[in-house]
């Protein structure tokens, strides 16, 4: 006897990103609360009729029904959940930028409720205005959190004691900040740059730089082969 479908009412949720599917379908790859990154097919989403046609847009709170066992589940109905805001211009790519490392770096129906709600306030961040490099900053540290791979940002990894703010360290990737060697391989960094970030504190023109260069280093690690397509785009408008 086949399994019977499983169906979930009313989750909160993102569109990260869609794509054709056959003549008249979407598939749409959702970030959710509950459930982490869920993949699912909008069927008739491309008829001009179809109710999900002009409610499956990124960047906008949704409210989700969903149903199926597979890889693939089956989107039932989609509805905004709060007043309609959309992200332009600069603070617009950036939020592609967030959308992009969720779609690469998140497993699917890997729950991660902490994040969803960082990115949440992250987009709110966009929407009010904010420092576009400063909330980029914040919302990377957290999701490399997420995904185990903290960042030690408060002592030194070989002597566990505190950072000095004007040495200069070395940052070792899954290892942390060890004093500023020719030998070793890794990013330099001033100890007060690392106590910054640990703060959420990016109001040094330094601890901006600086730590630009050590997430764009990091998150391309973790990212191994994957391209995002929407980073060059902020490095030139130099948010990134």
């Amino acid at each position: 006897m086949a399994a019977k479908s499983v169906r979930h009412k009313e989750q909160p949720g993102y569109v990260l990103h869609s794509y054709p599917y056959q003549e008249t379908s979407l598939i749409v790859e959702v970030f959710t609360r509950e459930f982490g990154r869920v993949a699912m097919v909008a069927k008739g989403a491309k008829r001009p009729q179809s109710p999900l046609r002009s409610v499956l847009m990124p960047f906008h709170a949704l409210t989700l029904d969903w149903s199926g066992r597979a890889d693939l589940k089956t989107l039932r109905t989609a509805e905004w959940r709060g007043a309609f805001r959309l992200l332009t211009g600069r603070a617009l790519i950036c939020g592609f930028y967030l959308n992009e490392l969720l779609l690469k770096l998140l497993h699917r129906d890997d729950a991660h409720d902490a994040l969803f709600d960082a990115y949440e306030q992250t987009l709110q961040a966009l929407l009010d205005g904010g420092a576009h490099a400063v909330v980029l900053r914040c919302f990377e540290k957290r999701l490399l959190g997420e995904l185990g791979y903290a960042l030690l940002l408060d002592r030194d990894a070989e002597t566990l004691q505190p950072l000095h703010p004007n040495r200069r360290y070395q940052y070792i990737i899954d290892r942390g900040p060890v004093p500023s060697m020719q030998s070793q391989n890794g990013l330099e960094l001033f100890g007060q740059t690392l106590i910054d970030m640990d703060a959420d504190n990016y109001a040094s023109p330094v601890t901006q730089q600086q730590s630009k260069s050590l997430m764009r280093h990091l998150i391309g690690h973790y990212l191994g082969h994957q391209t995002l397509h929407s980073r060059q785009l902020l490095i030139d408008l130099q948010d990134l």
